[in-house]
């Protein structure tokens, strides 16, 4: 199932690229049914989670999907004059997907969040209008979080040689390195430095931040998996606590769980856990019932 092109035009002006998958039953006929917006990890294409957006729309979702400023169809010729950081994609590009998808869709909003995507989500002012939020591996990148035998291997590619990369070329050249995808300059810096403070906002941004965090009310499951390096139950918990008025219920799955040898940090929007992974979310988006409780 292919999804239709989307552009979504931020508050600012910059246009994003992503698309939109619609239930078959409804026949492009939208209005009046639950949307979902997947928002992806750090360095992640879009098209990554296309394979989940069309099976959110064959169970009867429309499906958003989209990439930030700077990544994939939405970067620009020049990577190294966009001013852009992990602020920005957040207030300024989640931001504007989650409204036009209010005003274009469904008020019946739900989130599908990955790694940063499902930290970033609530720094939106439209996040406050986001019924039921799914978390998998979300975190803000603070290396004391990263699990125990990582933490020495991840400190020195993220947060050291990453940065010094980023302040030589102007941006972070993810993608010739067979890291990730390239990143703004701004996006890099913001995970090298990985403040526990992060979410606090930074100068002006702070109250803005902050009243946001506090207007998000949805409704979280956050999960992650055990051999997942980066999203620790200590860094699920340090991001969920900025977030004091959304309910939340945090899971750890192990492979075995879901009849896998491993997890990780990305493989759960691989179609490989179409079968066990994938069931389980729908019911959280539709009842808001924890499949792994």
């Amino acid at each position: 199932m292919t999804g239709r092109p989307l552009t979504v035009r931020c508050e600012d002006g910059y246009e994003l690229r992503g698309h939109i998958w619609e239930p078959c039953s409804l026949h492009g006929q939208l209005s009046g049914r639950t949307v979902v917006v997947v928002v992806g990890a750090t360095g992640v294409l879009a098209s990554y989670y296309h394979r989940y957006a069309s099976f959110l729309a064959d169970n009867g979702f429309a499906a958003i999907t989209f990439d930030y400023r700077g990544i994939g169809q939405s970067r620009e010729a020049n990577i190294r004059n966009l001013q852009a950081s992990w602020y920005d994609w957040a207030l300024k590009d989640i931001d504007a997907v989650l409204h036009w998808a209010i005003d274009n869709v469904s008020q019946d909003l739900h989130v599908v969040g990955h790694s940063f995507g499902g930290f970033g989500v609530g720094l939106a002012k439209h996040g406050q209008q986001v019924k039921r939020l799914l978390t998998v591996g979300a975190q803000h990148a603070h290396w004391r979080d990263y699990r125990a035998g990582h933490r020495l291997h991840y400190w020195w590619r993220w947060h050291l040689l990453m940065p010094a990369i980023t302040l030589w070329h102007g941006y972070f050249p993810g993608k010739s390195l067979g890291w990730l995808e390239d990143l703004p300059k701004g996006v890099a810096l913001n995970w090298a430095r990985s403040p526990k403070d992060f979410s606090a906002g930074a100068g002006p941004m702070r109250k803005v931040v902050k009243e946001h965090q506090t207007s998000f009310t949805a409704a979280t499951l956050a999960v992650s998996a055990t051999d997942d390096p980066f999203a620790s139950e200590n860094a699920i918990r340090r991001g969920l606590k900025h977030y004091p008025n959304s309910p939340a219920i945090v899971v750890q799955l192990k492979p075995h769980d879901l009849n896998s040898p491993g997890i990780g940090h990305f493989a759960l929007f691989h179609s490989r856990f179409q079968g066990t992974f994938w069931p389980g979310t729908l019911q959280w988006l539709r009842d808001g019932t924890n499949p792994w409780a």
